[in-house]
């Protein structure tokens, strides 16, 4: 019961419903070949459904990995469907891809090129240090890890602090005053999801399976702390 996601944001603004338009339909197919195996190999947006200011729905993408099978490597077919959404607030207009980071960057680069014809369209979202350490102390005893980087004691790359008692550790101001905050795990109390937050943002849910509720959680509790910036 873990969902993982990553929220980007659309550097040249676009209304919702070109978004839309743009994806609407949009369907490849490539043929691989290699030895005597050759697959059809298809990338297609499906399942669009517009709301109020989102849009959600399916990218699947098709791709080849190779297995060992009877003493050969051989290669195999496999197929992506993430989930997708767009939504516009407050002028701006984000996308959360349901996936893991890796495959949520591909993902975002991909439906860049399909909305502005180029990579760079769809960038990340950043969340500083210090939203993130508001995010932490809106929940501070709730909080059970937190990562730094950017630490400036020397031969030490990055610190981090684990335990149900963080609100009280001297350590986490010391730390603060060395590092930046990169990662926070903490349990909502609105939800009671057990959320883990980057500052790439970077989302991952604990205790969660339905991917749709992530998609509602990220808007709700995440993207404000990404307007932060924006604005």
């Amino acid at each position: 019961m873990v969902v993982a996601g990553k929220i980007f944001r659309l550097s040249e603004q676009m209304p919702i419903e070109d978004v839309a338009s743009k994806l609407d339909g949009y369907r490849t197919e490539e043929t691989y070949e290699e030895g005597d195996y050759r697959f059809q190999l298809v990338t297609e947006v499906v399942g669009l459904l517009p709301k109020e200011n989102t849009l959600t729905g399916v990218y699947s993408h098709d791709y080849v990995m190779h297995v060992f099978h009877r003493g050969k490597i051989a290669p195999l077919p496999r197929t992506v469907e993430a989930l997708f959404s767009f939504a516009q607030v407050e002028g701006n207009v984000f996308l959360t891809v349901v996936e893991k980071k890796r495959v949520a960057n591909f993902i975002a680069n991909q439906l860049s090129e399909l909305l502005f014809e180029k990579v760079g369209g769809v960038v990340e979202a950043k969340i500083p240090p210090e939203t993130l350490r508001a995010f932490h102390l809106k929940n501070p005893e709730d909080t059970k890890i937190t990562f730094f980087d950017n630490v400036d004691i020397p031969n030490v790359n990055k610190l981090s602090l684990y335990g149900p008692d963080l609100v009280n550790a001297q350590l986490f101001e010391d730390y603060t005053k060395h590092g930046d905050l990169w990662y926070v795990v903490a349990r909502s109390k609105e939800t009671g999801y057990v959320v883990g937050v980057t500052r790439d943002a970077s989302v991952t849910i604990f205790n969660l399976a339905d991917k749709n509720k992530y998609v509602e959680y990220v808007t709700k509790e995440i993207m404000p702390l990404i307007l932060e910036v924006t604005q």
